[in-house]
């Protein structure tokens, strides 16, 4: 692994200080931010590549000690705190809070949760073999947050960060299909249902359709959905169509009419309904809403 990218720490703290959607350290650092030293409980997923030596941090009240060439991944909302590191330390920190890529990310519900993959400990410590990548994605970000005020840098940032979370899903499914767990039954389950709904959400949205594709019964698959991500299956399905929704509305041309054929209903009156009732407004007053840059 390469550890020569060196990074800044008072870019990072001062990300974190001012709440942006991306904290990148923009390669290794030799220290902590003293925020991270101490319990902080945060939206933010945390990601840590140990270059050199070693750290521990505790998440949730469990201790977890993380080696050179390791990498530890933290649940948002867990609360994180640095309890010690060899003096000779290096790590690459990378933040991001995944609203950052809500307006861009369509009908990807299996990336809302990378997220659920990451369940159900709150704190993952493995050595990935990409630490490298994990590392670049993370100075592109830095870059690019630094030059944030730049045309185009923006959509730049969220496109670096979609790339990344995608990334992100590719580690953990790939590490579960390797694992081995009869828990981790219930996980593959879930994880196939989101690739499904990701592919089919726009002409199929009953469970029937999805516990047949699963040669699961509607009844069971319903009670597993529920317990990995506390939504149904319907809810998810309806997230996907909002989601892919409000990207075509702010990233395309097309007329609200021609939004309600490419989401399959059946006519644009009960589209409108569909998106007042899940948003709170209608599809014309968002799109207006964000042509006068007014956060809906």
């Amino acid at each position: 692994m390469n550890c020569t990218y060196t990074g800044t720490l008072s870019h990072l703290v001062t990300s974190i200080a001012e709440d942006r959607d991306i904290c990148s350290s923009g390669g290794y650092i030799s220290a902590f931010p003293k925020i991270m030293m101490t319990p902080w409980k945060s939206d933010y997923i945390k990601i840590i590549v140990c270059g050199k030596g070693c750290f521990e941090i505790n998440v949730d009240g469990e201790d977890y000690n993380v080696n050179a060439g390791e990498t530890a991944f933290v649940n948002d909302n867990a609360s994180m705190s640095v309890v010690s590191c060899s003096d000779d330390v290096t790590v690459n920190i990378l933040m991001f809070l995944p609203s950052a890529i809500k307006d861009i990310l369509g009908n990807t519900v299996m990336v809302m949760r990378v997220y659920n993959t990451m369940n159900p400990t709150p704190c993952h410590i493995w050595k990935t073999g990409e630490e490298d990548m994990i590392v670049m994605y993370g100075i592109l970000l830095h870059k690019a947050e630094a030059e944030r005020n730049m045309p185009f840098v923006a959509d730049e940032s969220k496109l670096l960060l979609t790339s990344f979370t995608y990334r992100l899903c590719s580690l953990f499914s790939k590490r579960l299909a390797q694992s081995d767990k009869s828990n981790d039954r219930k996980t593959e389950i879930f994880s196939r249902l989101l690739q499904l709904v990701s592919e089919y959400y726009n002409k199929e949205r009953s469970v029937t359709f999805y516990a047949d594709k699963l040669c699961l019964s509607p009844k069971y698959l319903s009670s597993l959905v529920k317990t990995q991500c506390g939504y149904t299956v319907q809810e998810l399905v309806f997230k996907a169509l909002i989601r892919r929704s409000i990207f075509l509305m702010n990233n395309t041309s097309l007329t609200i009419s021609e939004i309600s054929n490419e989401l399959n209903f059946p006519n644009v009156s009960s589209y409108g309904t569909f998106f007042k009732k899940h948003t709170g407004l209608s599809p014309r007053n968002y799109r207006n809403a964000v042509k006068l840059k007014i956060q809906p």
